[in-house]
C-alpha cells in the first residue's frame, strides 16, 4: 500500500451471501485496477452467516491483503452490522455497498470524482428498481413521502445505503450509538455537503433477499419513531377532536331530551361508538408503546454488538 495515496474503504455488510460474493469480488477487482491513484480496503462485515460466506471472505484475504473482515458473534441485523463496519473503517472515505449487486460498483469512480470536488456525502438515488414487485415499489415510494411529511429534516427519498461518505461523516455517525437504528435517516440528520447520483437499480445477482415485508415494516417504524414525535402529537389532536365531537353530541342529546321530551333509543349506535373509541384508544396506546419501548431499550446501555474476530485475530473488547 503506497503511503502517498488516499485510502478508500469499501464497506460490505454480508449475511448468507455465498452465491453472490465471488461475482461481487470479481467486479470490485476490475474496478480497483482501473483506479490506480487510490489505495483500497475491502471491508466485509459478516453478520452471523450460517453458510460459507465467512469461508469465502477468508479465502479472498489469503490472496489479497486489501480484503479485511469483521466477524460478528451472531446475526445482529444489517443496521448494527453497518455501525460495526463504521467502527473499523480506516479509509479517508468510505463507500457503503450491499453484497447483492443490486447497486452497481461501477458508480464508484463517479462518486470519487465528486468527493475530490469537495462533497462529503455522495449518494445514489434510484431512477428505477428492477426485480421488485409493484407493491414494494409503491409502499417504498409512499413511506419516504410520509416520513418526510412528519419531520423537519430533509429525508433523501428513493435512496438506500449505497453512498460515499467522507471521513468526517463516518466519525459523525460513529458517535450515534442508539440500539434501534435507522441509518438512512442518520445520513440526512448529520448534514454536510451532499451530492446526488441517479442510477437504475438492478435485480439481485444471485441468492434470495433477506428482507421480507415484516422486516421492512419494522424498519419503517424504526425510521418514524427515530426522527419524529408527530404520531404522538396526532394522537393528542385526534383525541381532542373526538372529545369535542362527543361533547357536542352530548349537548344535542340532552337538549332534545329536556326540551322535546324525546326518548333516545340507540343500543346499536352506542355499541358502534364504544367499539370505535376503544379501537382508537388501543391504537394510541400502541403508538405510545412504540416510543416507550425505544426508551426501554436505550436505557439498558448494552453494547451494540460483539465481535468474534477481526481478520485473523479474536476480539475481546467492544468499541
Amino acid at each position: 500500500m503506497e503511503e502517498n495515496k488516499k485510502l478508500v474503504t469499501i464497506l460490505i455488510p454480508a449475511y448468507n451471501e455465498e452465491e453472490v460474493l465471488p461475482m461481487l469480488y470479481e467486479r470490485l477487482l476490475k474496478l480497483i485496477d482501473g483506479l490506480p491513484k487510490y489505495n483500497f480496503e475491502i471491508l466485509f462485515v459478516n453478520d452471523g452467516s450460517t453458510d460459507k460466506t465467512l469461508e469465502l471472505i477468508k479465502e479472498m484475504r489469503k490472496t489479497d491483503s486489501r480484503v479485511c473482515y469483521v466477524n460478528l458473534s451472531r446475526n445482529f441485523g444489517k443496521e448494527i452490522a453497518m455501525i460495526a463496519g463504521f467502527d473499523y473503517v480506516r479509509g479517508d472515505c468510505m463507500i457503503n455497498i450491499d453484497a447483492d449487486l443490486q447497486d452497481p460498483p461501477e458508480l464508484i469512480p463517479e462518486m470519487l470524482k465528486y468527493w475530490e470536488e469537495g462533497y462529503d456525502d455522495v449518494y445514489a438515488k434510484r431512477k428505477s428498481r428492477k426485480g421488485e414487485s409493484p407493491l414494494k415499489k409503491l409502499t417504498s415510494w409512499g413511506y419516504y413521502r410520509v416520513l418526510q411529511s412528519m419531520t423537519n429534516i430533509k429525508i433523501q427519498t428513493d435512496t438506500g445505503d449505497f453512498r460515499l461518505l467522507d471521513r468526517r461523516c463516518v466519525e459523525a455517525i460513529r458517535q450515534m450509538r442508539e440500539s434501534q437504528r435507522y441509518t438512512k435517516g442518520l445520513y440526512s440528520w448529520i448534514g454536510y455537503n451532499k451530492k446526488e447520483i441517479l442510477y437504475d437499480r438492478d435485480p439481485r445477482a444471485a441468492g434470495k433477499t433477506k428482507w421480507n415485508y415484516r422486516k421492512l415494516a419494522n424498519l419503517s417504524i424504526d425510521g418514524i419513531t427515530s426522527f419524529t414525535t408527530a404520531p404522538l402529537r396526532w394522537a393528542a389532536l385526534i383525541g381532542m377532536l373526538v372529545s369535542l365531537l362527543g361533547f357536542i353530541y352530548m349537548v344535542v342529546i340532552i337538549a332534545r331530551t329536556l326540551i322535546y321530551g324525546i326518548d333516545v333509543p340507540g343500543y346499536a349506535s352506542i355499541m358502534v361508538i364504544i367499539l370505535f373509541l376503544g379501537g382508537l384508544q388501543l391504537i394510541f396506546l400502541g403508538v405510545i408503546g412504540e416510543y416507550l419501548g425505544r426508551a426501554f431499550y436505550e436505557t439498558k446501555h448494552r453494547p451494540l454488538y460483539f465481535i468474534d474476530s477481526y481478520n485473523e485475530q479474536r476480539e475481546t473488547n467492544i468499541r
